[in-house]
């Protein structure tokens, strides 16, 4: 177990001895409600069947029927007692998405672009000077926890590592700085191997017998911080749950048709302090106030099926807040549904979804496989969130916010417990669990409506009229301004710099509230990596059916992504990795890996040549994207850089696109489509014909071109203000030096994004000296 004491500059410092005390709150109850946040990840509106959308039941066409969507019961109960804002976008990523989300700031202003990976620099970190809302609601008196995923920055090239969370304003943190789950350990805990006697588990634990390896009894070892007990496992549990996934859920590693031992295998030994296991094992980090603890992976609080720690820590933390009468906000950001998709603990889970998932899970079966929209992923998904979902009625019935009735239905009175209750998706669904008649091609890391548009319900005492639609456009920087006005705070008084939210409390008290905005906005890119790069290459590959050339041992043909921040992420996501170090059994022989997607198409291009080249290449995905909306009308902008083999050389792939889009219930839902598209190809947004548009359609292309034209254009901070005060002053110099001083490495102070904050960056700051700039659009 590791302890460190995080680094406090004295910015820091002041800013927790300004802290207020709680003591004279003590049994008092609060005027203003507490609140509970709730970000689902890679939850879009495809997903949700309470808002009209989750795939098609009864279809005929098997691909639709499999695409179901899942059951969310609890969250449904809250969306018919509360507000289902149908008309909302966040960022098609989801660190963008959240740091809009806690900052009210759209990502052009503060480099965060696409997921925090390790390469990133800290100048694409939330910045500790951001106004976060766990600082915002201090200002009210609230005290701030944070469970689950964060993904805000750190813990690589961070001043704070694994303290980022309170750096950034929490009070207290329990779960993952990085966020995302580590890949599914194929040994199970080290009891098998792709070479050894028991097989590969796909699903990282093992099977019931019949399949490879599988057992329906043995030892299942259980580790602690210091120590590990053993207990005997047999048979399928009630829930269906094999002796594998028992002992995994349980925190353990099961050792098939073996008695317990005095003690566990070697091989199961180092697992338990090696091994990351996707949903269920997970380098957890706890800050409370300036201590940060790194948990062991042998430590039990961080194995377990990870909905289940996140609402655990989360119930344990609200129940002391409110027997001490604190003011509190609780995010409780889930992990599920990232990849990899991995089956819940069937008590989780209804009857029916048990069924589906067992037919997965039967001999021969696997929990992913590659291609978009497989069956496979569609169903885990609706599992993991089906799992989800039942954890989160938990939290509210063990916290007193809600309860069971006698139906064994969630019922909850939000005056009983002056607890608001936010729920919101960070992105757009990942393309291989999208549901009809959403577009899987043009999902999560686009700008398009399957990867902008999420679900957002709103539940709360001061909510009028009830189980209510609003579609009017909000954006999840509202969400910050929502934070602010239910605490009593004039957000934008409060906040030194330009924010992009706009009000959201009035939709809850009043029904008939008019739109309070005018356009909708999104985007994503590339994050700032030392001296230019970018995330590798990752292949993800189209379904498979057509043939290939002996000379690839597999099918290049996919969507070539810079989204993946490492190969693991890539393979994780079903692709495969053709960045550094990429496996030439995989990629051609002999291929060491590039750097950018182009290059994918250039060494395709030399390997296979012109003819089978043509057959072959790999489609890049967009790498720089924005959208912008009205009520009816969308621009998408594209950019990318494509291989040119006549020039052997990169060329702009730049693409403008106008759509007429709504937000009807089921199938008379309009999205952008490519067959949508109202203007001719187009790569410039100034010279697009038009000529075929009504003079309706023209007039909103003209406003909304020119409102993107004006967003995109807004000035960035001045070079040399490493403090977004807008001004270059002595105050950036002593901040500086505190950092390069006390630090050295990446910060926001490291203007030439060398990874370094050291003397170059000091002459930048006084060669730019006393320069003003504007701090937003």
């Amino acid at each position: 177990m590791k302890f460190t004491n995080l680094f406090i500059a004295p910015l820091f410092l002041a800013l927790l001895s300004s802290a207020p005390s709680h003591a004279s709150n003590v049994n008092q109850k609060p005027k203003k409600p507490n609140i509970l946040f709730v970000i689902m990840d890679d939850v879009g509106i495809d997903q949700m069947k309470s808002f009209g959308y989750g795939g098609v039941p009864g279809a005929s066409n098997p691909d639709q029927a499999n695409q179901i969507g899942p059951r969310m019961p609890n969250m449904d109960a809250i969306a018919a007692v509360g507000v289902r804002f149908r008309n909302t976008w966040s960022m098609p990523e989801c660190s963008p998405g959240r740091s809009v989300m806690f900052t009210g700031r759209f990502p052009l202003r503060n480099n965060i672009m696409q997921a925090i990976g390790p390469r990133d620099l800290n100048n694409s970190h939330v910045a500790t000077w951001e106004m976060t809302t766990p600082k915002l609601l201090k200002k009210a008196d609230y005290t701030s926890g944070m469970f689950g995923k964060f993904h805000l920055g750190g813990p690589e090239n961070n001043q704070y590592g694994d303290g980022a969370p309170v750096s950034l304003g929490w009070d207290y943190f329990y779960g993952w700085t990085a966020g995302l789950p580590g890949t599914i350990d194929t040994t199970a805990g080290g009891v098998g191997s792709s070479g050894g006697p028991n097989g590969t588990y796909s699903c990282g634990f093992v099977p019931k017998a019949g399949d490879l390896g599988g057992a329906n009894q043995g030892a299942c070892y259980i580790p602690n911080a210091t120590s590990t007990s053993c207990k005997p496992l047999s048979g399928t549990n009630a829930d269906g749950d094999s002796v594998g996934l028992q002992c995994l859920t349980e925190r353990g590693v099961l050792v098939p048709n073996e008695a317990c031992q005095p003690f566990p295998p070697e091989a199961v030994e180092a697992a338990f302090s090696m091994h990351q296991n996707a949903q269920y094992v997970s380098p957890l980090v706890i800050n409370r106030s300036r201590q940060v603890e790194e948990v062991p992976l042998r430590d039990g609080r961080g194995r377990g099926f990870r909905a289940t720690i996140e609402a655990n820590a989360a119930i344990q933390w609200i129940n002391q807040q409110s027997s001490s009468g604190h003011r509190w906000m609780a995010t409780v950001s889930f992990s599920a549904d990232h990849t990899p998709l991995q089956p819940p603990p069937g008590n989780l889970l209804s009857p029916e979804t048990r069924a589906l998932v067992a037919g997965i899970l039967a001999p021969g079966g696997a929990c992913t496989t590659t291609g978009v929209n497989n069956k496979n992923a569609q169903l885990m998904s609706n599992a993991l969130t089906e799992g989800m979902d039942s954890e989160f009625g938990r939290l509210l019935v063990e916290t007193g916010i809600a309860h069971r009735n006698n139906a064994g239905t969630l019922d909850y009175n939000p005056e009983a417990s002056n607890t608001l209750i936010v729920i919101v998706g960070d992105n757009g669904s990942l393309g291989t669990t999208v549901k009809f008649p959403f577009d899987p091609s043009r999902s999560k890391a686009t700008a398009y409506q399957t990867g902008a548009w999420v679900p957002l319900i709103v539940s709360g005492p001061m909510v009028m009229d009830p189980g209510r639609d609003v579609n009017s456009m909000v954006n999840v920087a509202d969400l910050f301004e929502l934070f602010g006005e239910v605490a009593g705070i004039d957000v934008h008084q409060a906040v030194p710099r330009h924010i992009d939210s706009h009000p959201l409390l009035p939709y809850l008290t009043n029904p008939m509230q008019t739109s309070l905005r005018h356009y909708n906005f999104t985007q994503g890119g590339f994050n700032i990596q030392k001296n230019g790069s970018h995330n590798p290459p990752c292949v993800v590959p189209f379904p498979p059916g057509n043939p290939k050339p002996p000379t690839v041992p597999v099918d290049s043909r996919g969507l070539c992504s810079q989204v993946p921040t490492s190969q693991s992420v890539c393979e994780d996501n079903y692709g495969v990795w053709w960045g550094p170090g990429a496996d030439p059994g995989n990629t051609f022989p002999g291929f060491q890996g590039v750097n950018e997607c182009w290059q994918v198409n250039q060494a395709l291009f030399k390997q296979l040549g012109p003819a089978e080249y043509a057959k072959q290449a790999a489609v890049q995905l967009t790498e720089i994207y924005s959208g912008i909306r009205d009520d009816n009308y969308k621009i998408v902008k594209n950019h990318s850089l494509n291989y040119k083999p006549a020039t052997d050389s990169p060329v702009p792939n730049d693409s403008v696109e106008f759509y007429q889009i709504n937000e009807d219930p089921g199938l008379d839902v309009k999205i952008d489509l490519a067959t949508n598209n109202l203007i001719p190809p187009c790569a410039n947004i100034e010279t697009c014909n038009t000529g075929g548009l009504t003079e309706d359609q023209l007039h909103h292309w003209n406003a909304l071109k020119q409102r993107l034209v004006s967003i995109l254009a807004s000035p960035p901070a001045c070079l040399g203000d490493g403090n977004g005060d807008g001004v270059v002053n002595l105050l950036d110099i002593k901040d500086w030096a505190q950092i390069a001083v006390g630090w050295g490495g990446s910060s926001h102070y490291d203007f030439n994004f060398d990874g370094l904050t050291n003397i170059e960056d000091y002459d930048i700051i006084k060669a730019h000296l006393h320069a003003s700039c504007s701090t937003g659009n």
